[in-house]
């Protein structure tokens, strides 16, 4: 497993999303998996910068692990900020216009179209998001 710990700002954003492109290429991922794992982690590192300590600024630490049989990606976030499962969230309707929904949760939404598992547990002050992306 490789991890990072960075400050949860979006300076870092990139920091954090050239750490798993590294990783993944050094794994030769396919790049439509990639591409669907820089999405997610952008998604989820944007929120934790804009939300978990604000307005303070805490670590955020994400850790990277390939599996064998299936071929997947592990992905696990881990911050001190507040506590906030973010699959408690309803589900946006997309069915429903631009206009006519609820502002926020498409973010999340996405997340959860782009990964196969994704788990949420608030353990020892620790908000911990693991998500498995199968390949």
């Amino acid at each position: 497993m490789e991890k990072i710990t960075v400050d949860a700002t979006i300076d870092n954003l990139q920091t954090v999303t050239d750490f798993a492109t590294n990783y993944l290429e050094e794994h030769s991922c396919p790049m439509k998996v990639a591409m669907q794992i820089e999405l997610v982690i952008e998604e989820i590192f944007v929120n934790i910068a804009s939300y978990a300590y604000h307005p303070e600024i805490g670590p955020a630490t994400f850790c990277l692990e390939f599996e064998e049989n299936p071929a997947a990606v592990l992905m696990t976030f881990i911050d001190g900020g507040r506590p906030y499962n973010p699959l408690e969230r309803i589900d946006p309707d997309t069915t429903l216009g631009i206009e006519e929904r609820d502002e926020g949760g498409l973010g999340i939404f996405l997340v959860k179209k782009n990964v196969d598992e994704i788990t949420y547990e608030y353990e020892d002050g620790k908000n911990i998001l693991r998500m498995k992306k199968i390949f």
